[in-house]
C-alpha cells in the first residue's frame, strides 16, 4: 500500500514541470491519446463503489445488474454521434460553455453549479465507500481512512493536473481489474472448482442476466437497463464535465469518439468481472449475513487471501477510489475556474488561471472530505446510493441539451426554468417519494428528469411567445 501511494504521487510530480498554464492543467493541451482516455473514462466512472458494491449485489442476487451497462453502450454511441461534434467547435474549456453559446451565460452558470453540487455530494459517498475497505484492512477509523485517501489523491492531482490523472487512471484500472481476477481464482479454489461453483449458482438462478419483467418498480429489468442506462450514460458522458473534460483532452473528434465508444464496451467487460467476483464469493461461502453487501468483498480479501495477494487487491480498491476522486477534483476545479472565476473577475490569463485552479483543487478536496465524514453506513448498496444522487440532476442536464437542439423557440429563461423545475421535482421524487413515485426504481430517474426538463422548457417557450 505504501509503495502504491508513493508511485502515484511520483507520477504527479513527474508531470508538475509540464504545467505551464490552465490549458495544460485542465485539458492536457489536447494531446492525450484516445486509448489512455478510454481507460481513464472507465477508471473514473468505476470508483470503489463498483469494486466493493457490485460483488455484493451479485453475491446476494444475480447478474441482472449487467443489463445496465448494456444501456450504457447505447447511450455512448448516441453521444458520440450527436453531442460530441458540438464540443469540438471552437475552444471550449468546460462542458457548459456550449450552453452559453446557445442560451447565454446564465444557463452555463446554473448547469455548472448543478454539476459541482451534485458531483461533490456523489463523490463524498465514493470517498466514504473507499474508507470501508481501508478501515477493515488497516484497523484505522473511518474518518482517518477518509482523510488519508483524500490527501494522497490531492497530492498527485494538484501537482500533475489532467495528464497525471489520466495516466494514473490507466495504471489504477489495471491494478483493480487484476485484483478482481485474482479474487475470482482464489474463490473458485475455495468453492471446489469452477464447474461446481457455476452449477450451484445456476441451480439457484444466480447466473440470470436478463429480466424481461415489465415493471417500473423492479430495479434491474431489460427495459430499465437499456432505456434508463442509455439516458444515464448519455447524461454522464455527454453533459457531465467529469467525462467531457477527458474527451476534450484528446486530439480531435474521431479520437474522442473512439475513446467514448470503446469505454462502453470495456465497462461491460469490467462489470461482468466484478459481478462474477460476487458470484464466486457466494459459492465460496463468503456471504456472511452479519455483513452488509458492501463489506463482503473487502472482508473476504482480509480473511481468505494470502498477504501478497491481499495487498494487491487492497491497492486495487484504493486505485478504483482514487481514480474517481482525482478526476472529480480536477473537473470541479476546472468548472469553478472557467465557469465562475474567469467570467466574474474578467481575468483570463492562462498562467493566472493555473494558480486559481490549483487552489480550487485544494478547496474541493476539503469539501469532499467534509461530505464523506457526514455519511453513515446504509443498508442500500453505496453504488446505488451514488447513482441515485447523480440521477437527481442528470435528467435536467441532458434535457437542457436536448431542448437546445430540438426547440428553436427556447431561450435562456426557458432553459433556466426547465433546469430548476426538473431539479426540484426530482429532489422531491427521490427524497420524499410521494404517492405513485414511492416505488419507482432508480434507473428511471434520469428518463423522468429528462422528460420533465424538455416539457417544462417547451411549455415555457410557448407561453412566452404567446405573451410577447
Amino acid at each position: 500500500m505504501a509503495a502504491y501511494f508513493a508511485a502515484v504521487i511520483a507520477i504527479g510530480v513527474h508531470f508538475t514541470r509540464r504545467q505551464r498554464d490552465a490549458s495544460d492543467y485542465f485539458l492536457g493541451r489536447h494531446t492525450l491519446p484516445w486509448w489512455a482516455v478510454m481507460f481513464s473514462i472507465v477508471a473514473t466512472e468505476t470508483s470503489a463503489l463498483t469494486v466493493i458494491s457490485v460483488p455484493g449485489i451479485a453475491a446476494r442476487g444475480n447478474l441482472t445488474f449487467l443489463q445496465l451497462p448494456l444501456g450504457y453502450l447505447v447511450g455512448r454511441v448516441a453521444v458520440a454521434l450527436w453531442l460530441l461534434p458540438g464540443y469540438f467547435r471552437g475552444e471550449q474549456e468546460t462542458a457548459y460553455a456550449r450552453l452559453e453559446t446557445r442560451f447565454g451565460p446564465g444557463a452555463r452558470k446554473i448547469a455548472s453549479a448543478i454539476f459541482m453540487s451534485i458531483r461533490a455530494l456523489g463523490d463524498s459517498v465514493r470517498v466514504f465507500a473507499t474508507a470501508i475497505p481501508l478501515a477493515i484492512v488497516t484497523g484505522w477509523s473511518i474518518p482517518v481512512s477518509v482523510v488519508v485517501v483524500a490527501l494522497v489523491t490531492l497530492m498527485y492531482t494538484w501537482a500533475g493536473g489532467i495528464k497525471a490523472v489520466v495516466w494514473v487512471d490507466v495504471v489504477q484500472l489495471g491494478i483493480y481489474v487484476l485484483g478482481g481476477i485474482a479474487t475470482i481464482v482464489a474463490a473458485i479454489s475455495l468453492a471446489g472448482g469452477l464447474g461446481t461453483a457455476l452449477s450451484s449458482a445456476a441451480d439457484l438462478g444466480k447466473l440470470r442476466v436478463i429480466n424481461w419483467t415489465a415493471s417500473l418498480s423492479t430495479t434491474y429489468t431489460f427495459a430499465s437497463g437499456v432505456v434508463g442506462g442509455a439516458l444515464l450514460s448519455a447524461a454522464s458522458h455527454g453533459t457531465d464535465h467529469l467525462i467531457v473534460q477527458r474527451l476534450l483532452a484528446t486530439r480531435d473528434l474521431p479520437n474522442a469518439r473512439r475513446a467514448l465508444v470503446g469505454s462502453g464496451v470495456l465497462v461491460i467487460v469490467q462489470f461482468a468481472i466484478f459481478l462474477l467476483v460476487g458470484t464466486m464469493l457466494w459459492a465460496a461461502g463468503a456471504d456472511d449475513p452479519a455483513l452488509s453487501g458492501d463489506q463482503l468483498y473487502p472482508t473476504f480479501v482480509v480473511r481468505q487471501l494470502p498477504a501478497g495477494l491481499a495487498g494487491l487487491v487492497v491497492a486495487g480498491l484504493l486505485a478504483a477510489a482514487m481514480s474517481t476522486v482525482s478526476s472529480s477534483l480536477n473537473s470541479l476545479a476546472s468548472a469553478a475556474t472557467h465557469d465562475f472565476y474567469a467570467p466574474l473577475t474578467g481575468r483570463r490569463d492562462p498562467r493566472h488561471l493555473l494558480t486559481v485552479g490549483r487552489w480550487a483543487t485544494i478547496g474541493w478536496a476539503a469539501v469532499l472530505i467534509g461530505g464523506a465524514l457526514s455519511f453513515r453506513s446504509t443498508d442500500q448498496p453505496v453504488v446505488e446510493l451514488a447513482l441515485s444522487i447523480a440521477s437527481v440532476t442528470y435528467g435536467a442536464l441532458l434535457g437542457t441539451y436536448i431542448l437546445a437542439g430540438t426547440s428553436r423557440l427556447a431561450r435562456q429563461w426557458d432553459a433556466v426554468l426547465a433546469i430548476t423545475v426538473a431539479t426540484v421535482s426530482m429532489l422531491v421524487i427521490v427524497l420524499a417519494k410521494p404517492g405513485s413515485f414511492a416505488d419507482l426504481a432508480w434507473p428511471w430517474y434520469v428518463p423522468l428528469g429528462t422528460l420533465i426538463t424538455v416539457t417544462a422548457g417547451w411549455l415555457s417557450s410557448l407561453v412566452r411567445k404567446a405573451l410577447a
